[in-house]
């Protein structure tokens, strides 16, 4: 063999064996940062911590601070900076001034209300008859329910618009003696409607973990299934009856499709909190300031209730997961 081929063939040796360093290299480097992680969890937990914070911050907190740096800048200032020069509560004081904005809260809040008291009440009734008891077409009545839970909203809003103003009957078989278009009950009973399945579904895994035992020691009392769905079942589930409860409450609190279309325009025609916002926006002006610091006292009330029931919420979904 020449010397030149030689020489070529101890390249490629060299060559090919410098490859197979680099990769065992990088490979080792991850295995050790794999071991060192397995080993200590804890820095595999910091990491993932400032991970998630990086999230939350970008997508959660950082659109409030700048409603609240909206909230801040002058009156018709578009150009709005990172860090707000002044600081002036004012603006929270004079959105109440301005327009009737506690009654548009007011309005939101007895939507929500008023819907999750009904759905907690027939969804308790239904997810007794799932989730306790045996009939013929439970199956198919759970796979309905299903399937209504996914069904879109705006799909009905033409037929329940021209029902609700005594345009056309009900299901086709008897109009409504009173228009209810404008009212309360053309927010409430949609609502209802849509959330009702969610809370169904939540409290039948609730009341289906209960032992029969207690229920049947309470029957054995005198009280009625009724009574001890009250006194026994829905005790013993308080924290799936919170978790349906808050998720039905901040889905009606915060909805606008349906208590945005089915009202009037003013606070006294029962307009929801996002009319309220609006009402800052004139033919000619807009006071972005003043729809910022609405939008953030709006949310106020979701707040204190994620905060005051967020150990509930965890506890009810975990729970609900994890007990057979």
């Amino acid at each position: 063999m020449s010397i030149d081929a030689r020489n070529h063939d101890d390249a490629e040796t060299f060559d090919g064996s410098g490859e197979e360093t680099g990769d065992e290299e990088n490979k080792s480097r991850i295995a050790r940062w794999a071991d060192d992680w397995i080993q200590n969890p804890e820095k595999a937990y910091a990491v993932m911590l400032v991970f998630l914070g990086g999230v939350l911050l970008t997508t959660s907190l950082f659109p409030l601070y700048w409603l609240f740096n909206v909230s801040m800048a002058p009156p018709g200032q578009t150009d709005i900076p990172l860090v707000p020069t002044t600081i002036d509560l004012s603006v929270f004081i004079q959105v109440f001034q301005q327009v009737p904005f506690a009654r548009f809260m007011f309005n939101s809040l007895f939507y929500a209300f008023t819907v999750t008291v009904f759905v907690l009440l027939v969804g308790s009734l239904a997810g007794y008859a799932f989730g306790r008891l045996e009939f013929r077409g439970k199956t198919p009545l759970l796979f309905s329910l299903l399937v209504l839970s996914f069904f879109p909203p705006a799909t009905l809003f033409i037929p329940l618009f021209r029902a609700f103003n005594q345009q056309v009957p009900m299901l086709g078989l008897f109009t409504l003696p009173v228009e209810i278009y404008g009212t309360p009950a053309a927010v409430v009973t949609p609502l209802s409607a849509f959330t009702m399945p969610l809370a169904i579904f939540i409290l039948t895994t609730f009341y289906g973990q209960i032992p029969n035992g207690l229920e049947d020691a309470a029957r054995v009392e005198g009280t009625t299934r009724l009574g001890a769905l009250f006194r026994v079942i829905m005790p013993l589930s308080a924290p799936g009856v919170a978790t349906a409860g808050i998720l039905t409450f901040i889905t009606v609190y915060t909805e606008l499709f349906f208590s945005f279309l089915m009202t009037g325009n003013s606070a006294a025609e029962w307009a929801p909190v996002v009319d309220g916002v609006i009402a800052f926006q004139t033919q000619y002006t807009v006071r972005y300031d003043l729809q910022a610091a609405a939008s953030l006292i709006a949310i106020v009330p979701v707040a204190i209730l994620v905060v005051v029931a967020q150990d509930k919420i965890i506890s009810g979904l975990t729970q609900g997961a994890l007990k057979e």
